[in-house]
């Protein structure tokens, strides 16, 4: 009430914000409301600068390769046309991989398969990028890491197969890929849990002393959840050598970027309220992911903390083969993509360099195929999850305690006596 006169005030009533993405199936994809500096544009900082001094490059796009497939700007890297035509070759692989393995899931060889089509240089970029001894806590759409470090695919396939020889024994769904050997954190399907893991892994690393750094990936739905502020504070507090990476491939299982706060900021501004630097980049550019990756590894192995990197993608397949992207998007939504496809661009960029072509593409493309072919093929010997052998079923009492109890190895023993 107004205190003068009585009158009740007039106020419009309240209501709730509910984002919306730009384009629902049926209609047109529109993808006008996004805009990208050119490529070679944005500045590179020094790797000293504090997050308030660069907090511009939490909103601005790094970018190289342009349009005409040459590598421009501060940011271009100095990696030889061999490095990256084996990088081109490791997402032609992946690629091929998940393929092959989608196929494999219609079959009914396995129950569950995730792509990362459209995503390939996120993971083989950023492994290029990084030393082989260096920790990664991985999501589940960066099999191109393993890959890219020239992991067995049929070792892989094996854990899809959930078969005899696979290094899980069954235990985790399919994807979750798991390697002590390739420096490869197991995979989880809680989402966000591996920053935090990754943070203690990095603060570990330094008071050991040791030179080894951490890289953590999650998805932009992911930043939603607890673990990645916990992770953010943890590192900032204590400059955890790590480099924090929020893979926006604008789209969650079935809710678009938005729904997480992408429209009200980047993901990358979120670092500068902990004090951490963050960078967005183009992650569909192989040459600017690969130089985003050295720079913050560079800051992290001097001591000078961790950075928040944004990776802005496109997931052009399902979100995995439980999903029907046609509920929610446009069919042709992926084609739209300003960015590009990774693979293309990366192909002709090394055109442009007179180091590659579209002969070489498609003898090179018809390898990997081939390689996979082969690999699928040795897999399927060891069983698939309707046919053939399995882990043994005393195993479900391994991998569970360092020294077995007493109680187990009865349970065990008893089992074994009944076979």
């Amino acid at each position: 009430m107004n205190p003068e006169n009585r009158e009740p005030l007039l106020q419009p009533a309240l209501k709730l914000h509910i984002p919306e993405p730009s384009a629902r199936p049926g209609s047109a994809p529109d993808f006008t409301h996004l805009s990208f500096a050119a490529a070679g544009a944005v500045r590179r900082p020094q790797v000293s600068e504090t997050a308030r001094q660069m907090q511009d490059l939490a909103f601005d796009l790094i970018r190289v390769l342009d349009d005409t497939g040459k590598a421009v700007g501060p940011w271009r890297p100095d990696i030889s046309a061999e490095r990256l035509k084996h990088g081109l070759r490791a997402m032609l692989l992946t690629r091929a991989f998940d393929e092959r393995l989608l196929v494999s899931q219609r079959q009914g060889k396995t129950s569950f398969y995730m792509q990362c089509t459209g995503e390939e240089a996120v993971a083989v970029a950023q492994a290029a990028a990084l030393d082989s001894t260096d920790m990664l806590f991985p999501t589940y759409r960066q099999q191109g890491l393993l890959i890219a470090r020239g992991w067995s695919l049929v070792d892989m396939m094996c854990q899809v197969f959930s078969n005899s020889h696979d290094r899980m024994k069954g235990r985790q769904l399919p994807v979750f890929y798991s390697s002590k050997d390739a420096n490869f954190f197991s995979i989880s399907g809680n989402l966000g849990t591996q920053f935090s893991q990754a943070v203690g892994w990095a603060m570990a690393s330094a008071y050991k002393r040791d030179h080894r750094i951490a890289s953590a990936w999650i998805g932009d739905g992911a930043t939603a959840e607890g673990d990645f502020h916990y992770a953010l504070t943890s590192a900032a507090v204590y400059r955890a050598p790590i480099i924090l990476n929020v893979v926006n491939n604008q789209w969650a299982i079935s809710s678009y970027q938005g729904i997480a706060g992408g429209d009200e900021a980047t993901f990358a501004a979120r670092g500068i309220g902990y004090g951490i630097p963050a960078l967005r980049v183009d992650g569909n550019d192989f040459l600017a992911v690969y130089a985003v990756t050295r720079w913050a590894a560079e800051r992290a192995r001097t001591n000078l903390g961790p950075t928040l990197v944004e990776l802005v993608t496109y997931r052009a397949a399902p979100h995995s083969t439980s999903d029907d992207p046609s509920k929610y998007r446009p069919s042709n939504e992926s084609a739209s993509w300003p960015l590009g496809d990774p693979v293309e661009r990366l192909k002709k960029h090394l055109i442009h360099e007179n180091a590659w072509s579209e002969e070489a593409h498609v003898a090179l493309d018809q390898e990997v195929k081939e390689e996979v072919r082969v690999a699928a093929k040795e897999a399927e010997s060891y069983g698939t999850l309707g046919k053939g052998p399995k882990p043994d079923r005393s195993t479900i009492f391994e991998d569970v305690f360092k020294e077995m109890p007493w109680h187990l190895r009865q349970q065990r023993d008893e089992l074994e006596s009944e076979q």
